[in-house]
């Protein structure tokens, strides 16, 4: 859907709203992202750990708890618990794959120290 209105025919009062929510939405997805880096940074401690004590790079147990907890939560902040599990499940494919290129780095030698910064 197209709209015949140009930014300058909007009234200002609506394009400030728009102008808050879109610096709102901004500070949202800066802390997503901050707060999945810092994720992955655990998960990385995970993986050199597995890694270290030979244990398998995926968890499907785990992953089914975490599955069941954030579709919950999903549910209780009311957000579609399809969606969240779509989005858990990516970030879970990525871990994983982190992991088994950790294992494969410790199996060949040159795995590097964790990250602990």
């Amino acid at each position: 859907m197209t709209s015949n209105t140009s930014p300058g025919d909007v009234d200002a009062a609506v394009r400030e709203e728009l102008a808050r929510l879109r610096d709102s939405i901004d500070n949202i997805d800066a802390a997503v992202v901050h707060m999945l880096a810092e994720r992955f940074k655990a998960t990385q401690q995970v993986g050199h750990l597995k890694a270290e004590h030979q244990l398998p790079p995926a968890d499907p147990a785990r992953e089914a708890r975490q599955i069941a907890r954030l579709r919950t939560l999903a549910e209780n902040a009311k957000l579609d618990p399809a969606f969240a599990e779509k989005f858990l499940n990516f970030i879970i494919a990525e871990v994983i794959r982190h992991h088994e290129s950790i294992a494969e780095d410790t199996v060949n030698g040159s795995a590097s120290a964790p990250n602990r910064s």
